[in-house]
């Protein structure tokens, strides 16, 4: 696309803003929160509703505890013809009633209110993108597809396997999660994400009449909190972090339980398996406990393999010819974005510009909403680039 095309992109959407600001005000009153499963379906159908005049059919898949999906393909899609998906999530971190301390409204260029930014935003981008090309009549040399979940923001557990298979299916995927931090850089890079429980079973005994009798879980629990400690590595990018521990029954007797939490993230796959591994293989150092392990990386590196770096030098591109200079970042939480780059071509963070994900402030500037709109309708226009396979990463710092 050239720079005068590009440029009535831009128009057109500037002429759109206060249609972009009114559909985002209707999705983030319409709460949604990941733990209320029925309190989905009002946000997807006015995402159908704002894509059916655009020729868009769609197909409702249920969840067993969460809200379910919505997969949304054109009307006239073309057999055989090569798709491009973009990527969201319905859900927010805000309980029901939040609007009432929360509410939704415009200041200083800015709109507020709980879910604008993670990420009802992207999902207005989405709509307007393709409104744009539709009202330009300009078509995709890639059939768009849109994928919406309703548990990201816990773990994605049911909406995984789908996500997977359809970023095994299509050329390049396109995440409207939310940009990162006040200069909008994309997400070319996240961490991987590892959970882990371990659990440790002493022997109780009265703290003052046999207190060698005992095994404190406790005392070895002090132990295995070291040792983790000491796998972090700022260097290559490796947190571990004990976020709870409990245990013990009362200060009387000598604990014969205890268990702790653990976050651990990585940069690259293969800390990844390294880090899992030696928390798998952790051996007791307390005479009479037993130590048990659970858990693993549920979250793979995004990593800034040959082909997502492909993706990133076309919103390079596209970003010039609006007028934008982009920059890039490294996220250390996840997104369903870590499970695409598995498969397909990856960009993340396309969504809006603003702050405040899972505060009270959350927030999104509406000038960069129109201009994060114009960048997506530009890359959905963007010719498929070969790019290498994403067998390791071309830049990990």
């Amino acid at each position: 696309m050239d720079v005068a095309c590009a440029d009535d992109v831009l128009m057109m959407l500037q002429e759109r803003r206060a249609d972009l600001v009114a559909l985002l005000q209707t999705l983030a009153e319409a709460e949604s929160p990941s733990d209320v499963p029925e309190a989905q379906a009002p946000v997807f159908a006015l995402v159908a509703e704002a894509l059916e005049p655009l020729g868009y059919r769609f197909q409702r898949l249920p969840g067993k505890v969460s809200g379910g999906q919505l997969l949304a393909r054109p009307v006239a899609e073309t057999s055989g013809k090569p798709a491009q998906l973009m990527l969201g999530h319905v859900d927010t971190v805000w309980p029901l009633g939040t609007l009432e301390t929360m509410p939704v409204e415009q200041r200083n260029g800015c709109l507020y209110g709980p879910g604008v930014f993670d990420m009802k935003g992207g999902i207005v981008q989405m709509v307007f993108a393709l409104q744009a090309l539709q009202d330009l009549e300009l078509t995709p040399p890639l059939q768009p597809v849109i994928f919406l979940n309703s548990d990201e923001e816990i773990g994605s557990v049911e909406s995984r396997p789908r996500i997977r298979r359809l970023a095994r299916a299509v050329a390049r995927t396109f995440v409207l999660e939310p940009a990162l931090g006040p200069k909008g850089l994309l997400k070319t890079a996240r961490k991987g994400v590892g959970r882990f429980t371990v659990e440790v079973q002493g022997r109780a005994s009265h703290a003052g009449l046999d207190p060698e009798g005992g095994a404190s879980a406790i005392v070895e629990l002090s132990h295995v909190v070291q040792h983790l400690h000491r796998l972090n590595d700022p260097v290559r990018g490796i947190t571990v972090n004990v976020g709870t521990i409990e245990g013990g029954q009362r200060p009387n007797v000598v604990a014969p339980r205890s268990r702790a939490e653990v976050d651990v993230r990585v940069r690259t796959k293969e800390d990844a398996a390294e880090v899992e591994q030696v928390i798998n293989a952790l051996e007791p150092a307390t005479p009479n406990v037993v130590l048990t392990v659970k858990g693993h990386f549920g979250r793979p590196p995004l990593e800034r393999t040959p082909r997502n770096r492909a993706l990133w030098r076309q919103a390079q591109e596209a970003g010039e010819q609006l007028g934008l200079s982009l920059g890039e970042g490294r996220a250390g939480g996840a997104s369903d974005g870590n499970e695409t780059s598995l498969f397909s071509a990856t960009l993340d963070g396309l969504g809006p510009v603003g702050d405040g994900a899972h505060a009270d402030h959350e927030h999104v500037d509406i000038d960069q909403l129109v201009e994060r709109t114009a960048l997506l309708a530009l890359l959905l226009m963007a010719d498929p680039v070969a790019a290498p396979d994403a067998s390791g990463p071309e830049d990990t710092s």
